[in-house]
């Protein structure tokens, strides 16, 4: 059997994929992700054996992430100023980048239940029972939380016509 640090490395990429998805930025998700690993390593004692570790790490960082936000609401966002460049986007790859920041968008504007079950099950890339014990939750409560999300995600994005869509003249 894989040791605790072997198997937390395996879990690595998909722990960044989901705290990208939850913060949208690439410095929060790394800061996040750092932040989770250090708290397994000094938490591992607390892990149940019998259960896999990427559920455990996926709670583990969506409490993270939730306390930092907490935080955020009691002082001012700061941006830095090499973040605020504004370079625009290259020609050959504007549609594709616009129907992602569409979705991104409407993801969003999902209530926070419904984006944590969505992304937790899409980016985070655990089932639906890892997810459901992540979320502390029952099976079924999760489930309709992700049928809820993608339909509101339907009707968001049935909302915005993708600028690649024919017209009629």
């Amino acid at each position: 059997m894989p040791d605790f640090k072997d198997q937390l490395q395996e879990c690595l990429p998909d722990l960044w994929r989901y705290a990208f998805a939850l913060t949208r930025d690439r410095h929060r998700a790394d800061d996040l992700v750092q932040d989770c690993a250090e708290r397994a390593l000094l938490k591992r004692h607390l892990w149940q054996r019998q259960g896999a570790l990427k559920p455990w790490l996926m709670k583990m960082l969506l409490n993270l992430f939730r306390n930092q936000l907490r935080g955020q609401a009691r002082r001012p966002h700061l941006v830095a100023i090499d973040d605020m460049n504004s370079n625009p986007a290259s020609p050959d790859n504007t549609e594709q980048k616009l129907a992602l920041a569409q979705t991104a968008s409407a993801i969003q504007k999902l209530p926070d239940d419904q984006r944590e079950a969505l992304l937790l099950v899409v980016l985070g890339g655990v089932s639906y029972k890892q997810a459901a014990e992540s979320l502390d939750v029952p099976m079924g409560t999760l489930m309709s939380r992700l049928g809820r999300a993608r339909a509101r995600l339907r009707e968001l994005m049935a909302d915005k016509p993708m600028n690649n869509a024919k017209r009629a003249p």
